[in-house]
């Protein structure tokens, strides 16, 4: 099996299945066994077309008698994958890319009429690569949902809050590649020392513009593989979501709880910073969850996390008023993180309207847990204000005891003097993330 195979076969599982094409990807990749470089191009093949579906169905649409939505699930994917090779990967030769298409689709398709139809329709695009048709601009909203590949609801949204211009520097962002950032353990190494081990192991490396202890890596390989990993001299993050945890500041001695923790990231991160003393309560909703906290914390060697099972949402009286500082990295819409998980954007958005209330429960319930004085930090990986802004002026209506306050963040990020802070892909080069800093009074 090849990386176009692993490409198809993934794709249609996302679509037919509903799996989420990062975890659908590594398993396929797993049962392929393809090497580093394979599996890096059957990646971009699939990310590529996910990230460019609507307008690849625009063209292929031009260019098919027969809708789309009619054909089998594997020939529509198969057209995809020739379609995006031909449209936006220059090394590939336009015949190679069609004549494997053809023959994964005689492969894996029911119809014997399925190859030829794609090689009749991917053909017929090839002749016409330099005289594609034009997009309608009569509409903004179809136009970008159309260039970007962005549901047109999620287009109005942008719309609302950003306007047209910066709306399209999202978009285009939100198609880009994120970069891979490592934070430093710094419980047992520097970023310095960490820069030097990596560099010995073949990775390029490049100290982070704006945050401390981060680097930005590439050419790594597998990262689970590298020496550095496995002695748990660093962690992936993104730094948006180190920026949270700065804005919660734990100190040495704390008591902190994560009421929402899984994979782990703002848990190590909290460890770290406070040099591996004090206590991280590290909560998650789902047994299986909590194993993968345990680990992570085993890897890094930080004792000072305690992963367990609980409901953010239902209240424990023996944590009443007991956490120094509380971390509240709500359920969400994950409308933030396209560029790590780009099929996220075609999620269907009726469900996504309950999730303020989901918030807000856990954010009223964390609220109690916080000793007067403290700290209670909200985040998300959203750019909705629903999501974000919404839910904390509501909550701040309903709790006197709390006022926001601002927090520090690097010149070059922005200003949260009041307290509240949105981080964006094409500004900050960061994920998507919503980042509120409350502090109890009494």
């Amino acid at each position: 099996m090849d990386a176009r195979e692993v490409s198809l076969l993934t794709l249609n599982d996302c679509q037919r299945q509903g799996g989420w094409s990062d975890a659908v990807l590594k398993k396929r990749l797993a049962a392929a066994g393809l090497d580093s470089r394979d599996g890096a191009l059957a990646t971009q093949l699939c990310f590529g077309v996910l990230q460019n579906r609507i307008l690849l169905d625009f063209y292929l649409s031009h260019f098919s008698n027969l809708p789309l939505k009619r054909m089998e699930g594997r020939v529509v994917e198969a057209l995809r994958l020739g379609c995006y090779q031909m449209l936006f990967l220059d090394k590939i030769p336009h015949s190679a890319a069609v004549n494997t298409c053809v023959e994964l689709t005689r492969k894996h398709c029911k119809n014997p009429r399925a190859a030829g139809m794609v090689n009749g329709i991917l053909r017929s695009l090839e002749r016409n690569l330099e005289h594609l048709p034009a997009i309608p601009q009569t509409d903004p909203v179809s136009y970008l949902s159309t260039l970007y590949s962005h549901p047109e609801w999620l287009v109005e949204e942008f719309l609302t809050a950003l306007g047209s211009e910066e709306s399209a520097k999202l978009l285009s962002a939100n198609n880009g590649r994120p970069p891979i950032t490592a934070m430093a353990n710094t419980t047992k190494i520097s970023v310095e020392e960490l820069a030097d081990c990596l560099a010995g192991e073949g990775v390029q490396i490049q100290h982070h513009p704006w945050l401390a202890d981060c680097l930005i890596l590439s050419k790594t390989g597998g990262l689970e593989g590298l020496t550095a990993f496995q002695k748990g001299l660093f962690y992936i993050q993104d730094p948006a979501s180190k920026l949270a945890v700065l804005a919660l500041d734990p100190g040495p001695e704390m008591k902190v709880l994560d009421c929402c923790a899984a994979p782990g990231g703002k848990s190590f991160a909290c460890a770290i910073q406070m040099g591996g003393r004090g206590e991280v309560l590290s909560c998650d909703l789902h047994p299986h969850k909590k194993r993968l906290i345990q680990a992570g914390a085993d890897r890094l060697g930080l004792r000072n996390i305690s992963p367990m099972t609980a409901d953010g949402k239902l209240f424990r009286p023996e944590w009443e008023g007991a956490f120094d500082r509380v971390l509240v990295d709500a359920p969400c819409s994950g409308l933030g993180v396209i560029r790590k998980k780009p099929d996220i954007r075609y999620k269907d958005p009726v469900p996504l309207a309950g999730l303020p209330q989901v918030q807000s429960a856990i954010l009223d319930n964390a609220a109690r847990y916080v000793k007067p004085g403290g700290v209670l930090v909200y985040s998300t990986c959203t750019l909705l204000r629903r999501e974000n802004e919404d839910v904390v002026l509501d909550f701040l209506s309903h709790h006197p005891e709390f006022e926001a306050e601002g927090f520090r963040l690097p010149e070059y990020v922005g200003d949260a003097r009041g307290g509240m802070f949105t981080l964006w892909p094409h500004r900050q080069e960061t994920d998507g993330f919503f980042i509120c800093k409350l502090r109890r009074e009494r």
